[in-house]
């Protein structure tokens, strides 16, 4: 493949409080994505061990020696096929700290190359799990990717110091899921990351949970903004699509984005000394 292009296969499926289904799960597609010959492999949010809150109300009792063993399973697979993956899954801390809600970045070796610990976690979240502090960047085949969780996605100011490091690509993963029905995030979460890869020049996986109810699908995102693809409504299913930094895409703000975060709020040329701008009260 050439350099500055890689092949994205984006996953969802039912996430459950069952470690060992979850696991089935991922595995099945990490065959299916080597079939498809793609290069990276990105799941949903706590695709692996289920989500603290949803799917089961606290950590206590946790089995955590099966999601070891689960996680170990689905690494030696990513080692046999040769695949980059991202993978959602609670990370134990020592207590009383609470977990970390997390994203294993696993290399083609079959080993674990970092992990990402969301960094803004909701009021619900806090409950049960700890924010993290750090963020995870990555190069596959010339395209510098990153990545990022779900309510991260409200605070733009996580954007704009990925774009000062330069990232292509963000995988960001979601769990939206076993809502009773339509909500507001119908409205604004998929729309909010198209604003986040318009404005940024950002490709953008992004993989939600087909729970009971998923008020938005999986999508693929284009620097422009434009939804490229998406998976459907409440069914699991794999998508694949191609980042490619040769495409050129419209970006108006290209010529000014750097001044803008540098901090200078306007593209003019300097003061204006024309009174009539300074005056703003008349006609």
């Amino acid at each position: 493949m050439a350099k500055g292009v890689i092949k994205v296969a984006t996953c969802q499926f039912a996430v459950g409080a069952d470690i060992k289904r979850n696991s089935r799960r991922v595995c099945a597609y990490l065959d299916k994505a080597r079939k498809a010959k793609a290069d990276i492999v990105h799941f949903p949010e706590c695709a692996l061990s289920g989500y603290a809150s949803v799917d089961y109300k606290t950590f206590d009792g946790y089995d955590w020696d099966l999601l070891k063993k689960e996680a170990q399973k689905v690494i030696a697979l990513v080692g046999k096929l040769r695949l980059w993956v991202v993978l959602g899954s609670a990370y134990r801390l020592t207590e009383p700290n609470k977990p970390h809600n997390s994203l294993y970045l696993i290399g083609p070796e079959g080993d674990i190359i970092d992990r990402y610990d969301k960094r803004f976690c909701t009021e619900i979240d806090l409950a049960n799990f700890t924010p993290g502090n750090h963020f995870v960047n990555f190069d596959i085949n010339g395209v510098k990717c990153s990545l990022l969780i779900c309510f991260d996605l409200r605070f733009p100011e996580i954007y704009r110091q990925l774009k000062k490091r330069k990232v292509d690509c963000i995988f960001q993963s979601f769990y939206n899921a076993r809502q009773k029905g339509p909500s507001v995030h119908t409205d604004i979460m998929r729309q909010t990351m198209q604003c986040r890869a318009a404005t940024n020049h950002f490709w953008v996986s992004m993989a939600n949970s087909s729970g009971y109810y998923s008020p938005y699908p999986s999508c693929f995102i284009q620097p422009d903004g434009k939804i490229a693809a998406q998976l459907g409504f409440n069914r699991a299913g794999m998508m694949i699509n191609t980042v490619d930094l040769g495409k050129v895409f419209y970006d108006p703000s290209a010529k000014f984005r750097e001044m803008a975060m540098k901090g200078r709020l306007s593209n003019g040329q300097g003061s204006i000394k024309d009174p009539r701008s300074r005056n703003s009260k008349t006609l």
